[in-house]
C-alpha cells in the first residue's frame, strides 16, 4: 500500500486504520485495475473510491443515481477540504458551467453525476477533454434486471469501458445476490475485475418480524418503548397509507413527515432536508425514499407492509445504524400482505420471465418471515454467505418460536375450501369453520356442510395464521383474477390423504424487548450524559449556521469518543477517530471549549469517579 493512501486516511478522514478489504481495494484502483465491491451499508464503500481519487492524477467521476446522495457526499467532503462538486438538475446553468470549467482544468478531486447526465453526448464530449482519474459506479445493482431496483440507464454504462479503456472502474453495491452479481459483471464488462466481498452482515441491527394485529398501534408501542425521540423511517406500501400514518403519528406527539412520489417535488425536498438536518424526525415513506440517504444516526427502520424481496428488505433496513451503533429493523406481517403482493405481481404487465423472477424473490421473502430459525443466518444465506452460529440478536434468537402439530387443522381448512366450492376468500371460509350463523352462509347452504363448525378449537386470528402458512407453502393459492377465492393446489392432496404432516409456527405474544444502549445518553455516568448533550447542542448550532446536517460536522460516534476521552488539548483531540486535519483546524477549539466548560461545571461529579 502506498503511504500516500494511509496518510490521506489519517490526515483527511481522521481514521487510523483501514477496515477489512479497504486497503486491498484501494491498492487495486490506485494501480489502475477494475474492481467490483460488495460491502454492507456503513461498511466504508465511499473511501474505496474517494482515497484513490485523491491519490491518482485527474478527477474521480462518481456515478450516483440520486441527487440526495450527491449533495450529502459533497457537503461532507468539502468539510474535509476535498475539492468536490456535483452536476445535476439542481444547478443553475451558470453554476453547471463553472463546475464544467473546473473539471476541464483539473481543479476537482471528485465529481458526482447521475447516469442520465453522464450519458448525454455533451457530457461525454466534456469528459473527452478532461483529466480523469477513475470511474466509481455506485449502487451498481441498478444495472441488473434481477436486482430490486433496476434502472435502464445503467445498462448504457458499458460505454465507459469502450470509450475510456485506460481509466479504472470501481463498481460498488451493498445488495446483490449471485444472479445479480453475474449480471453486473456481464453487462458492465467487468470480467477482468477483481471482486471483493466483505460480507453482508450488519451485526448492529436487530431484526424483528411480528404478526400483524393493528399495525398502527403495534408501531406506536414499539416507538414508545424503544425509540421515542429517535430518528427513523417507516415504510408503507401505498401513498394513502403513508399520508394516514404520518398524520396519525403527529397526532401522537411525534414529528413525522410523509414522503412519496405523489407529493410536490419541493415538499419532498423540504421533508428530506428536515430529516437530514434535524434530530427526532421520522419519515413515513414508500420505497421512493431512502436510496442514497447517508444519514448515519437512523436508529430504526419499520415496515408496516411486506417488502417485495429480501434484496429490498435488506437495502431498506440497511438505512438504520450506518454509524455502527445499535439499531432496529422491525416489521409487521400478515395474511393480507401475502395476498396483496401476489395480486400485484400477477396483475402486473411484466413478461412471464420477469414475473417468474419476482415470484421467486417474493417466495424467499415469505420464507424469511415464516422462518423458525435465526433471521440473520437466512439473510446471509440468501446472499451466498453462510454463518454457522445463530446471531443472538434477532427475534427468533432472543425468543425462539414454538411450533405445533397442524396437520389436522390443515385438513379441516383444506376440506372447507373444497366443500365451499373454492369460490370464497379467507374470511368467509373461517366463518364456516367457526360455525357462524351468518345470512350469507345460510343463503349458500353452507351451514349444512360437514365442515360447518368443525374449527371451533381455534380463534379467528389463529385460523388466519393457519391459512397464511398454507398459502406461503403453496398448499393453497389465491385467485388473483377474481375476488381472492382460495383454491387447492397439487400440494394439498398429500395433506388431505394423511400422507404428509405439517408443523406450524405458533405466533408468539408480544413482549417488550430491552432497548439498545446505542447512545452516550444511555450511560450511567451523569458527567458523560451532560457532556454528550452539550456536544450535540454545539454541533446542532454549527450545523444550522452552515446549513448542513449535524452529522456532516461530526458523527455521533465521534462525539461519543469526545465524551468518553475528554481531550485536554488539540493534540489529544486529533487522536479521536473521525477528526482529520481540516476538522481539527475548524472545530477543535470549539469542541474543546465545550468539554472544558462541562468539566468545570461537573468537577464534583468527575471527582467521584471510581
Amino acid at each position: 500500500m502506498k503511504e500516500t493512501a494511509l496518510t490521506i486516511l489519517r490526515d483527511v478522514f481522521g481514521y487510523e486504520h483501514f477496515r477489512p478489504h479497504q486497503k486491498e481495494i484501494i491498492e487495486q484502483v490506485i494501480s489502475g485495475r477494475d474492481v467490483l465491491v460488495l460491502m454492507p451499508t456503513g461498511g466504508g464503500k465511499s473511501l474505496c473510491y474517494q482515497i484513490p481519487a485523491l491519490v491518482r492524477p485527474g478527477t474521480g467521476l462518481v456515478i450516483s443515481p440520486l441527487i440526495a446522495l450527491m449533495q450529502d457526499q459533497v457537503q461532507g467532503l468539502r468539510q474535509l477540504g476535498v475539492r468536490t462538486a456535483y452536476l445535476n438538475s439542481t444547478l443553475q446553468p451558470s453554476e453547471a458551467q463553472q463546475v464544467e470549467r473546473c473539471l476541464r482544468a483539473g481543479d476537482l478531486d471528485l465529481l458526482y453525476i447521475a447516469p442520465e447526465r453522464l450519458l448525454m453526448p455533451r457530457t461525454l464530449e466534456l469528459l473527452d477533454h478532461s483529466p480523469l482519474g477513475l470511474f466509481a459506479i455506485d449502487e451498481v445493482h441498478c444495472v441488473s434486471q434481477w436486482g430490486h431496483d433496476f434502472r435502464p440507464e445503467y445498462l448504457q454504462l458499458s460505454v465507459l469501458r469502450e470509450r475510456y479503456p485506460a481509466i479504472p472502474r470501481i463498481a460498488l453495491t451493498a445488495t446483490a445476490d449471485q444472479p445479480t452479481r453475474e449480471d453486473i459483471v456481464r453487462r458492465l464488462q467487468l470480467e477482468q475485475a477483481q471482486t471483493f466481498m466483505t460480507g453482508f452482515d450488519r451485526p448492529n441491527i436487530r431484526y424483528r418480524i411480528v404478526q400483524k394485529n393493528n399495525a398502527r398501534n403495534q408501531l406506536l408501542s414499539f416507538l414508545r418503548s424503544e425509540h421515542w425521540g429517535d430518528s427513523g423511517i417507516v415504510y408503507c406500501m401505498s401513498r394513502k397509507k403513508v399520508d394516514r400514518i404520518s398524520a396519525w403519528l403527529n397526532d401522537q406527539g411525534l414529528t413525522a413527515l410523509p414522503y412519496h412520489a405523489g407529493l410536490d417535488k419541493l415538499v419532498r425536498q423540504r421533508h428530506q432536508q428536515r430529516f437530514l438536518q434535524e434530530d427526532r424526525v421520522i419519515v413515513v415513506a414508500t420505497i421512493a425514499f431512502g436510496m442514497g440517504i447517508d444519514k448515519p444516526d437512523v436508529r430504526f427502520v419499520a415496515h408496516l407492509d411486506l417488502p417485495k424481496s429480501i434484496e429490498a428488505y435488506y437495502q431498506e433496513t440497511g438505512r438504520a445504524g450506518r454509524d455502527g451503533l445499535t439499531a432496529d429493523a422491525w416489521m409487521t406481517y400478515g395474511l393480507q400482505d401475502v395476498i396483496a403482493l401476489r395480486q400485484m405481481l400477477e396483475s402486473s404487465e411484466a413478461d412471464a420471465a420477469h414475473k417468474r423472477i419476482e415470484r421467486h424473490k417474493l417466495e424467499a421473502m415469505l420464507g424469511l418471515c415464516e422462518s423458525n430459525t435465526c433471521r440473520r443466518q437466512m439473510l446471509l444465506r440468501h446472499f451466498g454467505e453462510n454463518s454457522s452460529t445463530p446471531c443472538g440478536n434477532c427475534d427468533n434468537c432472543l425468543q425462539p418460536p414454538e411450533t405445533w402439530e397442524g396437520t389436522e387443522a390443515a385438513q379441516k381448512a383444506l376440506s372447507c375450501v373444497y366443500r365451499t366450492g373454492q369460490r370464497f376468500g379467507v374470511n368467509y371460509v373461517i366463518d364456516v369453520l367457526l360455525g357462524k350463523d351468518e345470512p350469507r352462509i345460510r343463503r349458500f347452504g353452507h351451514h349444512r356442510l360437514s365442515t360447518f363448525g368443525i374449527g371451533s378449537e381455534l380463534t379467528t386470528s389463529e385460523w388466519r395464521v393457519v391459512f397464511r402458512q398454507l398459502i406461503v407453502r403453496d398448499i393453497l393459492t389465491v385467485d388473483m383474477q377474481g375476488y381472492g377465492a382460495l383454491r387447492l393446489t397439487a400440494n394439498s392432496r398429500p395433506i388431505l390423504r394423511g400422507e404428509r404432516n405439517l408443523q406450524f409456527r405458533r405466533e408468539r405474544k408480544p413482549v417488550r424487548v430491552r432497548p439498545h444502549d446505542s447512545r452516550v445518553s444511555a450511560h450511567a455516568n451523569p458527567a458523560d450524559q451532560k457532556l454528550w448533550e452539550a456536544l450535540r447542542a454545539r454541533r446542532r448550532q454549527l450545523a444550522e449556521q452552515q446549513g448542513v446536517p449535524p452529522y456532516i460536522i461530526f458523527h455521533d460516534r465521534t462525539l461519543m469518543k469526545m465524551a468518553e476521552q475528554r481531550p485536554k488539548d488539540l493534540q489529544q483531540f486529533s487522536r479521536i477517530s473521525g477528526v482529520g486535519e481540516k476538522k481539527l483546524e475548524r472545530y477543535g477549539e470549539i469542541f474543546l471549549q465545550v468539554i472544558r466548560e462541562q468539566d468545570t461545571q461537573m468537577e464534583p461529579i468527575i471527582g467521584d469517579r471510581s
